[in-house]
């Protein structure tokens, strides 16, 4: 004897009660909400060291060009990784690669703890590196699988927010416990949140299409952007650098995430090198630098997908916001040159805070000019261009300071990387491809 349904819901043949078509649920919103907390906690991980610099300096006797040496190898590996577990995670699906990529890089932040020398240091951050790099291709990937195009661009803003949370949340936690339990503590603690998001991860993420908690209404919804599920063959990395947009994106990238990894590395010892702040009283510059970040990552979003939503076509939509927060970004060379410790701090969370904006922007576009089976390629390829670019700034920034003492040449690097990136961004993309208009 069959069993009555109720009225609103059907049954789904081979799976459990889903909703009726006219029953619009919003599970699209739970996984924005766990790949924001997974930003969070990656951001956590990588910028420990970071805040624990000017202390680990004195405590270990590490010279500049060690340090820059030790982010060096973060940044090298985080190049392999964004672009092969980016690829990893077109053919296994993100469920699967991103579990896969927290629990390898968790694993590596709890190790900081046992290691002492830059050698052991380069060692365990670059295994940290290899992880971290498949947050971004696989979120960047699941943004465009459960999300129209007209929402991607807050959506990515939203959920790299977590990115300032991290940071934010880093200069609080970090000093109490190693004040109260010493550095290794800091490593520990941090590197296990990760389990624990992985856990939440593979009870509740299910793909779009056999998701029982979706209804057919949220589905349509989000497929209602036909060309962005168009079904074709898995490209190589050959075949995707024939695309104007791997190209765009690349660039972008290359230019403008060297100065994030700058900022994440580096602003804690300006601010001791500069106004003389200890590991205890470095929190409130910090927290205020990532809050309005946070502003800028949300609000660079909501400027394109609000001109999207008022006719602008998504191109020029993306280009505008690019270019506002390009423009937001030019006054970060005065920072080093201002006296005071709270108008630097304000410069630098203009800058930081434009950058996420930028940034949302940039990878939102991978998703509009790409074809959606290769994102997650795509957007390794970029993130394999802005780490090497990391690189490039880590080993910089090292002999610089090592030299100089200063930080005004840094700075201007900064105040210009983006108009420049745009620039040559529009150059290689000047209108959308055939295929995706």
């Amino acid at each position: 004897m069959k069993t009555a349904l109720a009225p609103n819901t059907k049954q789904r043949v081979g799976g459990p009660v889903a909703p009726l078509v006219g029953v619009m649920t919003r599970y699209r919103w739970t996984v924005c909400a766990l790949l924001f907390a997974a930003t969070t906690i990656n951001y956590m991980d990588r910028q420990v060291i970071g805040i624990l610099k000017p202390y680990l300096q004195k405590e270990l006797g590490w010279s500049e060009i060690g340090y820059g040496n030790i982010v060096f190898f973060f940044q090298l590996a985080y190049a392999a990784g964004y672009a092969g577990v980016g690829r990893l995670i077109d053919r296994i699906g993100v469920r699967f690669g991103l579990a896969g990529a927290v629990t390898f890089w968790s694993f590596a932040a709890v190790a900081h703890g046992l290691v002492r020398s830059v050698a052991g240091f380069s060692v365990v951050r670059f295994a940290l590196g290899l992880g971290e790099g498949g947050n971004f291709p696989a979120a960047i990937k699941t943004v465009g699988e459960w999300f129209p195009q007209k929402d991607r661009a807050l959506v990515t803003g939203l959920f790299n927010s977590g990115s300032n949370v991290g940071a934010l949340l880093t200069p609080l936690l970090v000093p109490w416990l190693t004040l109260r339990y010493g550095w290794h503590s800091a490593f520990y603690v941090t590197g296990a949140l990760g389990f624990f998001w992985v856990v939440a991860w593979l009870l509740v993420y299910r793909p779009l299409l056999d998701n029982p908690r979706v209804s057919d209404a949220e589905r349509d919804y989000i497929r209602g952007d036909k060309a962005a599920f168009l079904d074709g063959p898995r490209e190589t990395w050959l075949q995707l650098l024939r695309y104007r947009a791997t190209w765009a994106y690349a660039v972008g990238t290359f230019l403008t995430s060297s100065v994030w990894w700058f900022y994440l590395f580096w602003v804690p010892d300006f601010l001791h090198r500069t106004h003389g702040l200890n590991i205890s009283a470095m929190g409130a510059p910090l927290v205020t630098i990532y809050l309005i970040t946070d502003i800028g990552s949300i609000s660079g979003g909501w400027l394109s997908s609000s001109l999207i939503r008022r006719g602008v076509s998504p191109l020029s939509a993306r280009k505008i916001a690019l270019l506002v927060c390009a423009l937001c970004v030019v006054p970060i060379f005065l920072a080093p040159l201002t006296s005071g410790l709270w108008t630097a701090t304000l410069l630098i969370a203009l800058a930081a805070a434009a950058h996420q904006g930028f940034s949302a922007n940039l990878y939102t576009l991978v998703s509009d000019t790409t074809p959606p089976q290769s994102v997650a390629s795509v957007v390794g390829i970029g993130g394999l261009a802005g780490a090497i670019g990391g690189m490039g700034v880590a080993e910089a920034a090292g002999y610089t300071l090592q030299a100089t003492g200063s930080y005004v040449i840094l700075f201007a690097a900064a105040a210009s990387a983006y108009l420049l990136a745009l620039l040559l961004m529009h150059i290689i993309l000047p209108r959308m491809p055939p295929s995706r208009v």
